[in-house]
């Protein structure tokens, strides 16, 4: 195994450790589809093991969970575990990141990063990813992108985007610059449309807040973004004094094959 580790973004390490509760109320779950998906494209089935990479708060672990798989979830950051064990009960946690995983060589069948990728998207993080991966197994990218077709949610994104200085990010696109990658095979892409139905407060305030470069921020400049979106819901009439709003989402999935 690697004797090497990448420390964690400054704005995961704080924000996350910041916002773990907040990331659970704010963040959206994934379409109905994603479960086929992870069974008919991934392979996963009772037989198999895979591993959550960068876990989280365990928002999509459940998923894993539910095609019957074996799902070793792994994350980084201690708030977040500890959220992770509450959330998805059965799955076994273990601290480590991309670059450093405390298993075995081709151990597992599929490595899943959802919502994740983009952090540790370099090519060590693969090497060790191809190392784990038994023959023909799978990596799954997966993320949900909101949907900038709607003239408020590309102004919220003008709010929150401002702030994120040097943090990675999927919508850069800049993840894609590590494939092709030596032992793996081309990207395959799925897209779900999805929709994120809630408060106010957690599918809009709570979800913004917990982007990890916003609960990075000093408290005060945090208030100040709370401000803005707060005014922008205000001059908004489909979201002014709606009890409940859907967030819009597009879901991409993405399937490698470890060769």
């Amino acid at each position: 195994m690697p004797d090497f580790e990448k420390p964690i973004h400054s704005a995961a390490d704080q924000g996350y450790t910041r916002s773990a509760d907040t990331y659970v109320r704010g963040r959206p779950d994934y379409p109905a589809g994603i479960v086929p998906w992870l069974t008919d494209v991934l392979g996963l089935v009772e037989s198999t093991t895979v591993v959550d990479l960068g876990a989280g708060t365990g928002k999509f672990t459940r998923y894993l969970q539910q095609t019957g798989a074996r799902v070793i979830a792994v994350e980084p950051v201690a708030a977040m575990r500890s959220e992770l064990a509450a959330y998805a009960p059965g799955a076994t946690i273990l601290e480590g990141t991309a670059v450093s995983l405390a298993l075995e060589d081709e151990s597992v069948d599929a490595v899943v990063c959802a919502q994740a990728f983009h952090w540790f998207a370099v090519p060590e993080a693969l090497n060790e990813i191809h190392r784990v991966l038994r023959p023909g197994g799978r990596l799954g990218l997966v993320w949900n992108r909101r949907d900038t077709g709607y003239d408020w949610v590309r102004q919220l994104d003008d709010i929150v985007n401002v702030y994120e200085g040097d943090t990675p990010r999927f919508h850069t696109g800049q993840w894609r610059n590590v494939f092709p990658h030596p032992g793996f095979g081309s990207l395959q892409e799925t897209r779900f449309s999805h929709g994120h139905t809630g408060t106010i407060d957690d599918v809009i305030i709570n979800r913004s807040l917990s982007t990890s470069f916003i609960a990075a921020l000093p408290a005060t400049q945090r208030a100040q973004v709370k401000a803005r979106i707060l005014e922008l819901i205000d001059r908004t009439p489909t979201l002014k004094n709606h009890g409940q709003v859907t967030f819009p989402y597009e879901t991409l999935a993405y399937c490698i094959e470890r060769q």
